[in-house]
């Protein structure tokens, strides 16, 4: 009688836990994870939104892998995304770095290939039941590629829309950084503390002040506002900005949080986006025929 009452007990237990943990919170957030089948109810559950972390592969330093900001990026979407469900697209580190080429273990594709592999990617996705896509950029390289990449979607109709979401680290409470926040821009003290918390067994420390990262202001004499493309190896031609070995895990710690939350605040308002679709609809019918347009 005893062991028939705990028997049922226990079978009453797993139906609860069972009842409160539907399938689908077992859900991956791993494109590359799922199977087929799951794949659907993933869509379903990510209603159709869906991040691309969008990284490199270029020199860090002395002190930080070639693909830090695919680390990095990565971490903070999936971190995102399971807080927030979405479907996370699979490695990706196709895009603009000639600045580095100079650098062992640079890949930079040509200009054409890059829009072209980022415009198949995204077709894909959407082909796949993504109409939502947010590319989620951790490299600062892409700062001028994804906006026009962005804006180039306007070019023929689409059934799908795509945003544009870039690095969101710094904010308030930040703490104290130790070095000068002008030029820590690439693989210094900033970029240092989130891989210390990313993937803080890739990260050499001790290697960081073997190599200088100080501005060399090589173009100095160009007024503020003339834009030339060898600047930032004018100014940084060891491919490094900062002073990583000034990295914390305090700083990092803040920062991947502050990523995070920026990335799950964006999820959930394109979520609830319904006026982008829209309007793309509305501005490439009225495209067909520009002089009906009201004026």
């Amino acid at each position: 009688m005893y062991k028939s009452l705990l028997l049922s007990i226990n079978v009453l237990c797993v139906s609860i836990v069972w009842a409160q943990s539907p399938a689908q919170s077992k859900l991956s957030v791993h494109w590359e994870e799922l199977t087929a089948a799951d794949f659907r109810d993933a869509i379903a559950r990510a209603q159709a939104t869906c991040l691309l972390p969008f990284g490199i592969l270029e020199k860090h330093g002395l002190h930080l892998p070639l693909g830090n900001d695919l680390l990095n990026v990565r971490y903070v979407a999936l971190n995102a995304a399971q807080q927030e469900y979405a479907v996370v697209f699979p490695e990706y580190y196709f895009g603009q770095i000639f600045e580095a080429q100079h650098q062992p273990g640079t890949v930079a594709y040509s200009r054409g290939l890059e829009l072209e592999l980022l415009q198949e990617t995204t077709a894909e996705m959407a082909r796949n039941g993504c109409k939502k896509i947010i590319i989620v950029n951790g490299h600062g390289g892409n700062n001028s590629l994804l906006p026009y990449f962005a804006q180039s979607q306007l070019e023929t109709p689409r059934d799908y829309v795509v945003y544009v979401l870039g690095i969101m680290r710094g904010g308030p409470g930040e703490p104290k950084h130790k070095s000068d926040p002008a030029t820590d821009m690439h693989a210094g003290e900033s970029e240092t503390s989130l891989s210390m918390i990313a993937r803080p067994d890739l990260v050499h420390l001790d290697r960081a002040p073997q190599e200088s990262g100080a501005d060399q202001a090589r173009l100095k004499g160009l007024p503020e506002g003339l834009y030339t493309g060898i600047w930032w190896y004018a100014r940084f031609p060891n491919h490094y900005a900062g002073e990583g070995a000034a990295a914390t895990r305090e700083l990092g710690e803040f920062e991947a949080k502050t990523w995070i939350n920026g990335i799950v605040q964006a999820i959930r308002a394109v979520k609830a986006d319904k006026e982008s679709l829209r309007l793309q609809n509305e501005f490439y019918e009225r495209s067909k025929h520009p002089l009906e347009t009201p004026q």
